[in-house]
């Protein structure tokens, strides 16, 4: 399938774009192109197209990028809709509410854990206070 797309010329900091047409699955840096059908120079606004040929591949079945869409829109080759070529925003995904309707049986995971008598009682606070505190040798 044939593509009109941009193929970005220029220096670095100083874009300008080729307006081509060529397969979809090739890169335009590769210089494979079928034709050339135009310039857009975005610091400028300069744009130069050929619009029969435009015409010509659009109605053979190539397609044009959204940018390339609005571009050929704007200057009037073509009519109808732009389209929007940013990418979508992805929205958060919001927690769903508790249902507080009707509190449902705890199962076996929630059900509450009696707690079992303890062995040994601690000692309290007066107790600790008063027995003798054992020395530690420190080995040198």
């Amino acid at each position: 399938m044939l593509m009109i797309r941009f193929q970005r010329i220029g220096r670095a900091n100083d874009p300008a774009f080729r307006v081509v047409v060529l397969e979809h699955a090739r890169a335009a840096k590769t210089g494979r192109i079928v034709e050339q059908v135009g310039t857009y120079n975005p610091k400028t606004k300069a744009v130069t197209l050929n619009a029969e040929a435009i015409k010509g591949w659009l109605s053979k079945g190539a397609q044009a990028t959204g940018r390339v869409h609005n571009l050929l829109i704007s200057e009037k080759v073509i009519e109808g809709k732009k389209v929007n070529v940013l990418p979508k925003k992805t929205v958060p995904k919001k927690e769903e509410p508790i249902a507080a309707a009707a509190p449902e049986a705890p199962t076996a995971a929630e059900a509450p854990v009696e707690s079992a008598p303890i062995a040994e009682e601690v000692p309290a606070a007066s107790e600790v206070a008063a027995a003798p505190r054992e020395e530690v040798a420190l080995a040198a």
